[in-house]
């Protein structure tokens, strides 16, 4: 315990020493670190929605034309279960479509109290086994007297999975590229550290002390860096994501049916990413440097 109090000691004292490099590293590395940050925060929303949205591959709605009458509204419902792949066909009424929608408007519900008409149509949600069925339904439905529109959500979901996929790469090659120049950032600012303390690292060695005694303190500071990097990162990531989601608002995500994951835990998650990108970060830097420059 004693030598690790001494390690960190001198390890905030040659930060102490060097306030200028050691601040310039952990500013360039929180900015990378906040770049990833909302990397993944974009990421993880995007799929959750992607998934949300991809729920209803095996969901159609079927519009009605208005005036239908119960033969021709019977008749659809009839042709539609007909179709290969079609587990379930249920009728909904406007009405019922606009109870719906009061309720998942939640609190904002009352404002379609007061609509002139219901502008909804009378409509079919058709469940299908797979793709192939959905397929199948939305190109036969059109053409089934008394239809209107057909809403299937598959060019949607597609391009959702695309832009998933798209920020999850270019996720992977920011980490890559931004720990690449961490690390090297660490290893600069580390190097620095070094030549200041030459003479006194020579003294040292002509004494007696270890490679690690000698190497101790500036991995601490390295380990510092990352973690106050971290910390710092993950309090400016959450802020700006709390503001955008603010900004939004939770009414107009509801009406909007889309669902946002909550700050608070994608804090917790950053947070352990960060710390353990950081500490390894500072730890790679700093060994990189001993090694190379003070060849201990």
């Amino acid at each position: 315990m004693s030598r690790a109090g001494y390690n960190l000691k001198q390890a905030f004292s040659q930060m102490g020493r060097n306030k200028g490099m050691y601040f310039t590293a952990i500013l360039a590395i929180t900015a990378m670190m906040l770049i990833l940050g909302l990397f993944f925060v974009s990421f993880v929303n995007v799929n959750m929605f992607a998934k949300s949205i991809g729920k209803d591959y095996n969901v159609i709605q079927i519009y009605m034309k208005d005036g239908n009458t119960q033969e021709v509204t019977d008749a659809v419902g009839t042709s539609l279960e007909k179709i290969t792949g079609v587990e379930k066909v249920e009728y909904v009424t406007k009405d019922q479509a606009l109870e719906a929608l009061k309720e998942n408007w939640g609190d904002n519900g009352y404002l379609l109290d007061n609509l002139p008409e219901n502008p909804l149509p009378d409509s079919y949600t058709v469940n299908v086994s797979d793709k192939d069925a959905a397929n199948s339904v939305a190109e036969t439905a059109p053409g089934i007297e008394g239809v209107d529109d057909v809403v299937y959500y598959r060019d949607t979901i597609e391009k959702l999975a695309q832009i998933s996929h798209f920020i999850e790469v270019g996720s992977i090659a920011a980490m890559i590229f931004l720990v690449i120049v961490s690390i090297i950032i660490v290893a600069n600012t580390i190097k620095l550290t070094v030549f200041n303390r030459e003479k006194e690292i020579g003294i040292m060695k002509y004494l007696g002390a270890t490679n690690w005694f000698v190497k101790a303190p500036f991995i601490w500071g390295g380990i510092i860096i990352g973690v106050l990097s971290s910390v710092i990162a993950t309090g400016l990531t959450y802020l700006i994501y709390s503001k955008l989601t603010g900004i939004i608002g939770s009414d107009i995500l509801r009406i909007l049916s889309v669902s946002v994951v909550p700050a608070e835990q994608l804090t917790n998650i950053l947070l352990i990413m960060f710390l353990c990108l950081g500490i390894g970060i500072g730890v790679i830097g700093s060994a990189i440097s001993i090694r190379r420059f003070l060849n201990v």
